[in-house]
């Protein structure tokens, strides 16, 4: 049996698709990352069409929008913190310490 496939986001970063891919893989949710490679194709190429997707299965389609909306939101809600270890003021959406590794346990 054939299985249909849904885009369910699209990103101008490489980096925010490959992001979502293990979200939605962590949660379960078998995806496929695709144009990840195709930004160098920006220019010969509409730019929108190079950017990269994720495609689920039809099936699974609410529930991975659902956990990429909620996991949106709380990336762009999270409070700021302040490092412990050097002081350094840290965006809410970041877990780590960009300036020396510091990750929360």
């Amino acid at each position: 049996m054939i299985s249909m496939m849904k885009r369910v986001y699209t990103s101008a970063t490489p980096m925010m698709a490959g992001f979502i891919r293990d979200v939605l893989e962590n949660a379960g949710i078998r995806c496929t990352l695709k144009n990840y490679f195709l930004g160098s194709g920006a220019g010969d190429l509409p730019i929108n069409e190079t950017w990269p997707e994720i495609w689920v299965n039809a099936k699974d389609e609410s529930c991975a929008l659902a956990i990429i909306r909620l996991t949106l939101e709380t990336q762009a809600n999270a409070p700021a913190w302040t490092c412990p270890q050097c002081k350094e003021l840290i965006e809410g959406q970041f877990h780590s310490c960009w300036k020396c590794g510091y990750t929360p346990q």
